[in-house]
């Protein structure tokens, strides 16, 4: 698992792990539960350069989103 901090969020971070191109886990640390839940939720088992235009761009606050950040850190691993 890699973990990365956010900036700007409710949500301290994230925690997840890829395997060939596949999130196979994820885990958002903080913020509104619900929300960063079900996010995470979702992006599990779906590639990442699908996840990234899907997440990327979503403001909430700051000009960035849990769902922003996240984009941005799986972004940075590609």
């Amino acid at each position: 698992m890699k973990t990365v901090s956010f900036r700007g969020t409710c949500a301290r971070g994230a925690s997840y792990e890829i395997t060939d191109g596949i999130i196979t886990a994820c885990t958002i640390h903080g913020g509104c539960p619900g929300n960063t839940q079900g996010v995470a939720r979702l992006v599990i088992g779906r590639p990442v350069k699908e996840v990234i235009p899907l997440l990327k761009g979503i403001v909430c606050r700051n000009g960035t989103s849990c769902p922003d950040q996240l984009a941005q850190a799986l972004e940075a691993e590609l």
